[in-house]
């Protein structure tokens, strides 16, 4: 990647999450990655979903599908969800625990709603792009249950990995990255010490929040570039939750195509070839089956006609 497409210094730009739908049942707002602005740090993707009355719906039926070169962040509001993945994990997904699934070489997982879930349904779903020297690892599974809680005048909430305002998470990553739920009493104004070498994004789950000078609502995520040694929250008159994320910014161009992180088309093309053709030899192969052979899996869609090649980490200047 050119240098000069990395973040070099503090800015504010808005951005709005767009309407997508997850599987046939849940639709998400999705924010990363946006043509303005493609990645906070290895952050490259963010989804939002609910909050949802899904008491007489079927709610998240997301079945078995692969992955590569990148991690899974899982983060529920309210609800439940079931994780199984094809290491033998079977892991309830729970507000309050952060779910990391590391893909690495290839991992293949489902989400699903159970007959018994809760009335309501409300999370985030996040990936993180693996750096190179680690990508092709081994996958893994890291659930934690007891997160540090950053707690200062107006505002509470969790760090999930990385360290702000010098509360740190135990959580995996495998590049400098922070990441924190924070919910703002009404109309409390918050100064956050954070890494200044650092990009950041504000998301606002709920409420308004301004960040600096830049207001937010619900559904959108105010980009703050690096420089910073701090970040500044005021929430509106009925507070605010908002998802705080950062990292150092990744210079490595990506190739991010349905599932998989790659480098090159060349690649991505064979990570859909193995997918597609996962039966022939499941037990040795990169993609095994979660639970059975025969389950019921997510298909890859057609190739595209034309190369696939990496995209820069933000748009051209003055345009969109």
């Amino acid at each position: 990647m050119c240098r000069s497409s990395l973040p070099t210094g503090p800015e504010e730009l808005l951005l709005a999450a767009r309407k997508v739908w997850l599987g046939k049942t849940t639709e998400v707002a999705r924010v990363l990655p946006d043509r303005a602005i493609r990645m906070i740090g290895a952050w490259c993707f963010l989804d939002h979903y609910g909050p949802e009355d899904v008491s007489d719906a079927p709610g998240m039926q997301v079945p078995a599908h692969p992955h590569t070169g990148l991690q899974t962040v899982s983060w529920l509001v309210a609800g439940e969800i079931e994780h199984r993945d094809s290491l033998g994990t079977r892991a309830m997904v729970t507000p309050g625990t952060l779910n990391i699934m590391t893909a690495g070489h290839g991992i293949v997982h489902s989400e699903m709603s159970l007959p018994d879930k809760p009335p309501q349904l409300h999370g985030l779903q996040l990936w993180v792009a693996l750096p190179d020297a680690v990508r092709d690892d081994a996958p893994r599974f890291d659930r934690y249950t007891d997160l540090p809680v950053l707690e200062r005048p107006g505002v509470r909430g969790q760090v999930l990995i990385g360290e702000v305002d010098g509360v740190a998470s135990p959580a995996i990553s495998f590049s400098p990255l922070v990441g924190a739920d924070l919910t703002l009493e009404p109309g409390a104004s918050v100064d956050l010490g954070v890494d200044a070498d650092h990009e950041h994004g504000v998301f606002v789950v709920s409420g308004e929040v301004t960040t600096g000078t830049t207001a937010a609502t619900t559904d959108q995520l105010v980009y703050l570039g690096t420089g910073r040694d701090a970040v500044t929250l005021t929430a509106g008159g009925d507070g605010a939750r908002v998802l705080l994320l950062g990292g150092e910014p990744f210079a490595e161009e990506i190739v991010m195509w349905w599932n998989f992180i790659g480098r090159t088309h060349e690649e991505v093309t064979a990570f859909r070839e193995q997918w597609q053709h996962r039966g022939a030899d499941a037990e040795g192969g990169r993609f095994r089956p979660v639970v059975a052979p025969g389950e019921r899996v997510m298909e890859a869609p057609t190739m595209p006609t034309v190369a696939l090649k990496p995209r820069p980490r933000r748009a051209p200047e003055g345009g969109r």
